[in-house]
């Protein structure tokens, strides 16, 4: 069976402790998209991580980890995250590779770095981790597949090409120092030798997984809203963070996936610049971030302070919709137990006419939030194990959620441990 688990709204939902949670019942955990440019915080009793590349499920004996070929693919990231783990007592986790995975250059970030540095004011709030010019690179057919590392003639002549190419944006757009191609090519026989052990026809692995009856578990990174075809475009990140597309990102049938896991935040919070209807600000703002997830939030891959905004159940139902959602796991509801009032955007306000449907970017910017407000619950419910005790405005407040969105909710976080999780029948 095939389950995925990806985010409903701009990411950060919590998908982490839910992928590791879900992959106590898996054997093989998959990576479909993205790269180390956001990363997954989980906490369990090895301690606390922030896993980048990593599936969430390295931390059981039992599993298989893969990096699909959907994957930015950064070599030494990888590694260091491995080592990182056995350093903290982790058990070496079984990796695998896809060799049609596609590498993340240091040149990538480079450029990444240089081109925020050029758009100023305009940027795009890039990680700077080199992902839109990697992927950029992937689609213009220039980016270099983990296969061609094994074939070095063909590698050296693709390397002359790519050098060429980028040394022009390099000296005329960036006024920077160019790339040296034997430097190129030598730091690629070394990721070479660094990926070696872990690569692996990945497509076909899994095909006689599947045919064996394995459980696999597919991971997404970020959210519906930062899809480039379904999100707030421009203000996206560079693949496609549905669960369709781990079909694709991994090398299964897209019929294969029979459960869509959609992770959502009991209230919203964003990385990155773009529009972001139900945010709020000051004092307000910081007292949800200061309480919020566990240590506040804040980026895991930049430190970044999350912009805060109350539950959005507009964007909520189309990030549900576009992922298609057949359940939704509803994270960090214990934070809220501080709140006299709990607020719901129910609808937006667009030049004078309110819609309950999700626009397009351009009219989005002009969206004013429509809230319903429901009682806050005033309690700590952290450490309630049972739905049945929590308090009636808690449940309350799940039921308002789940008949806006639409999709059932079968299980509520009140905690960033592995078990602080309640099922919901």
């Amino acid at each position: 069976m095939v389950r995925a688990i990806v985010g409903a709204n701009w990411g950060d939902e919590g998908k982490g402790k839910i992928t590791d949670m879900l992959a106590k019942e898996s054997d093989i955990i998959i990576r479909f998209q993205g790269g180390s440019n956001a990363g997954h915080t989980i906490i369990n009793d090895y301690g606390k991580f922030a896993l980048h590349l990593l599936p969430s499920g390295v931390f059981y004996s039992h599993t298989t980890s893969i990096i699909g070929n959907g994957v930015a693919l950064n070599i030494p990231y990888l590694l260091k995250e491995i080592h990182e783990l056995e350093s903290k007592g982790v058990p070496t986790p079984k990796i695998l590779v896809s060799d049609r995975a596609q590498i993340m250059m240091p040149y990538h970030i480079l450029l990444d770095t240089y081109e925020e540095a050029r758009l100023a004011g305009k940027s795009f709030g890039s990680t700077k981790s080199g992902i839109a010019p990697f992927y950029s690179d992937k689609y213009a057919k220039i980016g270099f597949q983990v296969s061609e590392l094994f074939d070095e003639e063909y590698l050296k002549e693709k390397v002359e090409r790519v050098c060429e190419l980028k040394n022009v944006l390099l000296e005329h757009l960036y006024h920077q120092p160019k790339l040296n191609p034997d430097e190129v090519y030598k730091t690629l026989l070394e990721y070479r030798d660094m990926i070696k052990p872990y690569v692996c026809d990945v497509s076909a692995y899994l095909y006689h997984a599947r045919k064996e009856g394995k459980n696999i578990l597919l991971e997404g990174q970020l959210g519906s809203l930062k899809d480039p075809d379904h999100g707030i475009y421009p203000m996206v990140t560079s693949s496609s963070t549905l669960a369709a597309y781990g079909a694709i990102g991994a090398g299964i049938p897209p019929y294969e996936i029979k459960n869509i896991t959609a992770v959502v935040k009991a209230y919203s919070s964003a990385v990155g610049a773009g529009a972001f209807v139900s945010e709020i600000f000051g004092e307000e703002a910081d007292e949800l971030r200061r309480r919020g997830g566990d240590g506040g939030e804040f980026g895991a891959t930049t430190g970044r302070p999350r912009r805060m905004g109350w539950f959005d159940a507009v964007a909520t139902r189309y990030g549900c919709r576009v992922q298609g959602a057949t359940e939704v796991v509803l994270t960090v509801l214990d934070v809220l137990g501080y709140l006299d009032e709990l607020p719901i955007c129910v609808g937006y306000e667009i030049d004078g006419k309110v819609t309950k449907d999700f626009p397009t970017t351009v009219e989005l910017m002009k969206a004013k939030p429509v809230y319903k407000k429901l009682p806050g619950w005033k309690s700590e419910i952290r450490g309630i194990r049972n739905y049945e005790e929590l308090p009636q405005a808690c449940k309350d407040y799940i039921d308002e959620i789940e008949r806006e969105i639409g999709v059932p909710i079968t299980m509520v976080s009140n905690g960033p441990g592995r078990d602080e999780i309640i099922k919901r029948q």
